[in-house]
């Protein structure tokens, strides 16, 4: 495999100024998970939808690349679990490694496939639905109305400032906050966590790495280590911290961190990682990225436009995991469109029903932040791990975590990790 495989195999869209359309029903900032689904899904219904990006279709994110259960369900649910399943790497279980080496592995219906890829797909569908997609195409701010009510934005398309007109704007930006900032909606401008990672191509390793290995040590706290098997010989292998930028010391204060040393620390003390490293070949550079989660940070909506995907929070604390949820809460706000066109809403209600439909959410998220505890003490992981190898019953709740088929909050709180000294 080489860098060049994992890029789109889509045709590039380049805008012409002159090309962009001046009116649409529904303009969509960002063609990430969270964009391209909420554009699917609003096209498959028969409006007129534009999609744009600031960069081609199929564009790089830094990532795990892991697809979880809540990921298959949002891909079944926008036609594409197929497409996506054709391409990417099976996996039967999340591996939960401790620092003093214990391993329990937590089944799953997982799978992982490059953002690049991913990426594309989710755009094509959309396209193939109906959507248009144009780019490179950038936020610069909303259009707004005598009562400041978002009818449309103002986009930089090469050189040039174009205006387009929309009855709503979603924005589904990610987690770099200028977007959410110009459109009046940030709360926080520094990122929840922060992570870095890179592709190795390691033939000789297939077989020996073969679950979703999720790391925790001292050599890596206050974060965690990952190794994803990827298509094509290929692995996914990075570093994440949580909690990175919060307040030590005083207002905005930035806790040390350094992404590389970590990284570094991880390929040291774990054997797999430093055997992947050895036998394999980094496939361009390490990258990182910021990261937005517990569906905080910013507001989820204003009069005319709706926040979805990371901008508004979709990725889980402690894990990292956010790709499932960005579509999911895409969906969402299609939803809550749809649904408010067929009644006559209003906008507030319009608002207001996708709102809530966050705030269904909201709680989930929450017992995530809490489990950040795991991450700055690991040990916790080391009695997880060891219990769970004493009960089959507890790795089934461990799956039914990450199927979300079960209450996180009985294991990923204070009180799920009592209950363990008394699991049977």
């Amino acid at each position: 495999m080489s860098i060049q495989s994992i890029q789109s195999s889509s045709p590039t869209y380049t805008v012409r100024a002159g090309g962009l359309p001046k009116l649409c029903q529904i303009l969509i900032i960002g063609a990430g998970p969270a964009g391209s689904a909420a554009a699917k899904v609003l096209a498959q219904a028969g409006l007129d939808v534009l999609l744009i990006d600031q960069q081609p279709q199929g564009r790089d994110k830094i990532c795990g690349d892991g697809l979880i259960p809540d990921s298959h369900a949002a891909l079944a649910r926008l036609g594409l679990l197929d497409q996506v399943m054709a391409r990417a790497e099976p996996v039967a279980h999340v591996g939960c490694i401790g620092p003093r080496g214990g391993r329990v592995d937590v089944p799953g219906h997982l799978a992982v496939l490059p953002r690049k890829i991913l990426d594309d797909i989710l755009c094509q569908g959309a396209q193939d639905a109906g959507a248009k997609f144009l780019a490179p195409a950038r936020f610069e701010a909303p259009l707004l109305d005598a009562g400041q009510r978002v009818i449309g934005a103002t986009l930089k398309v090469g050189d040039e400032l174009r205006e387009v007109r929309a009855d709503w704007v979603i924005l589904a930006t990610g987690a770099v906050p200028k977007a959410l900032t110009a459109a009046g909606l940030c709360e926080r401008h520094t990122p929840s966590g922060v992570a870095l990672r890179g592709y190795v191509r390691a033939p000789s390793m297939v077989g020996r790495i073969k679950a979703m290995d999720v790391v925790w040590s001292k050599a890596v706290r206050p974060g965690y280590g990952w190794i994803f098997p990827a298509p094509d010989g290929c692995f996914n292998i990075g570093v994440g911290v949580t909690d990175s930028h919060k307040a030590v010391g005083g207002k905005g204060a930035k806790k040390e961190l350094n992404l590389r040393k970590i990284f570094d620390a991880f390929i040291e003390h774990y054997p797999p990682a430093a055997q992947l490293m050895r036998e394999g070949e980094l496939l361009g550079e390490l990258k990182g990225a910021p990261l937005r989660c517990t569906l905080s940070g910013a507001q989820w909506s204003r009069p005319g436009m709706l926040v979805t995907g990371e901008a508004a929070g979709s990725t889980y604390s402690f894990t990292g995991e956010g790709i499932g949820k960005a579509m999911e809460t895409g969906i969402l706000a299609a939803d809550a469109l749809l649904a408010g066109r067929a009644k006559g809403s209003s906008d507030e209600q319009i608002r207001g029903s996708y709102e809530q439909s966050l705030t269904a959410l909201k709680p989930k998220f929450d017992l995530y932040e809490r489990a950040n505890q795991v991450n700055a003490h690991p040990w916790l992981i080391d009695l997880l791990i060891w219990r769970a190898n004493k009960s089959e019953r507890l790795v089934k709740r461990m799956s039914g975590v990450l199927n979300e088929t079960s209450n996180p909050g009985n294991l990923l709180s204070l009180k799920g990790f009592k209950r363990l000294f008394f699991e049977g």
